[in-house]
């Protein structure tokens, strides 16, 4: 039931990624990462009383707590960097850069929760790495790279880091508490982060400058976001953490795709072969757990 999880995660994490990049075209990323995360909160709360959780609140342990809050503080950190990413850079480049998280997870699963690796695992995680590597890799158009710079790169790596630790350090929180209650706590750390970014870079009144078109975009995106990660954290409570997060990491076919008809980003024979490793990879992982 986990992998199913898993897979519903990356599906509408992906859808995450489209709708967020309609929504950062005028808006700033910092202040529509803030308002998203609004919308997160509301939805991944509605969650908890539906299950019933709310009542485990009183009696959450402190080392649980303290986890989760590292999580969020993570999480927040990777989103600031993504969206930045995302609104600077082309959306088929920043994705799977921010996918390579999955190699850095897997080698943390190993070191903090003991899940082996073999050879044959070992090899999917070459091919998801090279594949990575190839849908990143910069192509040969001067134009694009003076427009873009390589800004999205170091938000994108940034995204990446953060990603992984928030993933590793979820595992440890959600150990002995219901899944969408660690979600709901998490969230709410990553709404303070990023309302205290909005307000140490001045941008709070850009809040009321936010088009209505693009708000809908933003508050679509927070839904959507709120729902992966509510199949992400019941699948990560079940699966393994070296198998939960590179099959959530196939949001990217869902973006690519996506971005093929709503921004016409098409994909070179170098990209989707990376494409092709990237996914292959991460199908043998599935299958290996």
């Amino acid at each position: 039931m986990w992998l199913l999880f898993a897979v519903g995660s990356a599906f509408f994490a992906g859808v995450t990624s489209i709708l967020a990049k309609c929504g950062i075209r005028k808006t700033d990323s910092t202040v529509a990462t803030a308002v998203r995360t609004v919308v997160v909160l509301i939805f991944s709360w509605i969650m908890v009383f539906f299950a019933g959780s709310w009542e485990q609140l009183s009696s959450v342990k402190g080392s649980t707590l303290v986890f989760l809050i590292l999580s969020g503080a993570a999480t927040g950190a990777s989103w600031l960097c993504y969206f930045k990413a995302l609104q600077i850079g082309d959306i088929n480049k920043v994705v799977p850069l921010d996918k390579s998280s999955t190699v850095l997870t897997i080698l943390l699963a190993l070191i903090f929760l003991g899940e082996g690796i073999f050879w044959e695992k070992a090899v999917a995680v070459l091919g998801i790495a090279l594949g990575i590597f190839l849908m990143i890799e910069k192509k040969d158009n001067r134009e694009n790279e003076k427009k873009e710079g390589m800004g999205w790169l170091f938000y994108g790596a940034g995204s990446a880091l953060f990603a992984s630790l928030t993933a590793i350090l979820g595992k440890i929180g959600i150990s002995d508490i219901e899944s969408n209650l660690g979600t709901a706590i998490r969230t709410c750390v990553v709404l303070i982060l990023a309302w205290v970014m909005v307000g140490v870079q001045g941008k709070g009144k850009e809040v009321r400058k936010i088009p209505r078109k693009e708000l809908a975009f933003i508050c679509l995106s927070g839904v959507a976001t709120g729902a992966s990660w509510m199949c992400y954290w019941r699948a990560l409570q079940e699966g393994p953490a070296s198998i939960v997060a590179p099959v959530d990491k196939l949001s990217v076919l869902v973006t690519v795709a996506f971005s093929y008809f709503v921004f016409g980003e098409k994909l070179i024979r170098r990209e989707a072969l990376g494409l092709v490793l990237l996914t292959a990879g991460t199908v043998v992982m599935a299958l290996l757990g």
